[in-house]
C-alpha cells in the first residue's frame, strides 16, 4: 500500500492534503501555475504578489495576499496573515523575481540594486519570516525559482545571471544550515519559459517572431519551457515524498545545461 492509498482500497489522497503553502510572485506565469498545481494536489495555498498584480483576482481556491517582497513590514504582515488564516506554513515557494537585459556595464547601479532586492533579498526576507513556522512543520520544504542562467553563460544577462547565481548558492547554504531542523531547501533551474515576462521581451524586439525562434533554438528540445513543467518540478521537490532530496538544483531547461548536440547537417 502506498503512502497515500486508503486502507479500504479507495482512491489515494492527493499528495499535499493537509499542507499549507505560500507561493511568492504567484499571480501569473510560473508562480500561478505552481499555486494552482499545489492546490490541485491538496494544499491550501496563499499567493503573495503586488496588489496591482492581484487586482485581476485569483481563483477561489487560492488566498491572495498583497505583499511586496522588497519591504520587510509587508512580508511580515503577509506571513502573519497566512498563519492566521491557514494555521501554519509547511511549504514556501520563493518564486517572485524580475528580469534584466544587458552586459555588466549597461545596467545602471540603481537597477542592479533593485533586481538584487527582488530576486535575492526578497528570498531572504520571506524565508526569514517563514522559518519560525516552518520549524513547527513535520513536512517543511522551501523551493526557490533559480535559472539556467546561474550555471550557463548567457549573453546580455549579466545582472540577471548574477542574482540567480546568488539564489543557487543561497539555496545550498540554507539547505546545509537547516537540515538538522528537518527543513529542506531546493531550487529549480528553468530554461527560457513561455511566461508573460518573456512574452513582453519578445514583443519589444524588432522582430518578435525571429527572436522567439532564436530562443526556442537555444534549447535542445526546440521550444520554450512551459510554466506547468516548472510547476511540476516545484511540486515534486515540495512534496513529503521527496523527503531525502535537499540542496538540489533541478534543471527544467530542455537539455540546455547538460546536452551538447552536434549541429544539424543541411
Amino acid at each position: 500500500m502506498t503512502q497515500h492509498e486508503a486502507a479500504d482500497g479507495a482512491a489515494p489522497q492527493p499528495p499535499l492534503v493537509g499542507l499549507r503553502a505560500i507561493v511568492t510572485g504567484g499571480a501569473s506565469g510560473i508562480g500561478l501555475a505552481t499555486a494552482l498545481l499545489l492546490s490541485a494536489q491538496g494544499a491550501r495555498v496563499a499567493v503573495f504578489d503586488l496588489a496591482t498584480a492581484l487586482e485581476s483576482g485569483v481563483q477561489q481556491s487560492l488566498l491572495g495576499v498583497p505583499v511586496d517582497v522588497t519591504d520587510d513590514q509587508s512580508v511580515t504582515a503577509g506571513v502573519g496573515r497566512v498563519v492566521d488564516e491557514l494555521g501554519g506554513i509547511d511549504i514556501l515557494v520563493n518564486n517572485a523575481g524580475i528580469g534584466a537585459r544587458g552586459t555588466v556595464e549597461e545596467n545602471p547601479m540603481a537597477e542592479w540594486q533593485h533586481v538584487f532586492d527582488v530576486n535575492v533579498f526578497g528570498i531572504v526576507r520571506v524565508t526569514r519570516a517563514a522559518l519560525p513556522y516552518l520549524r513547527q512543520s513535520p513536512s517543511a520544504a522551501v523551493v526557490n525559482t533559480c535559472s539556467v542562467a546561474a550555471t550557463a553563460g548567457i549573453p546580455a544577462r549579466a545582472l540577471y545571471s548574477a542574482t540567480k547565481g546568488a539564489v543557487l548558492s543561497l539555496t545550498q547554504a540554507m539547505a546545509a544550515d537547516h537540515i538538522g531542523e528537518r527543513i529542506r531547501f531546493n531550487c529549480v533551474n528553468p530554461g527560457t519559459a513561455d511566461t508573460p515576462w518573456v512574452d513582453r521581451l519578445l514583443q519589444a524586439a524588432d522582430d518578435p517572431a525571429a527572436e522567439r525562434a532564436a530562443l526556442e533554438a537555444r534549447q535542445p528540445h526546440g521550444r520554450l519551457v512551459t510554466a506547468e513543467e516548472v510547476a511540476g518540478a516545484i511540486a515534486y521537490l515540495a512534496a513529503p515524498s521527496s523527503g531525502s532530496t535537499t540542496g538540489v538544483a533541478l534543471p527544467v531547461d530542455g537539455g540546455m545545461q547538460a546536452l551538447r548536440l552536434r549541429p544539424v547537417q543541411r
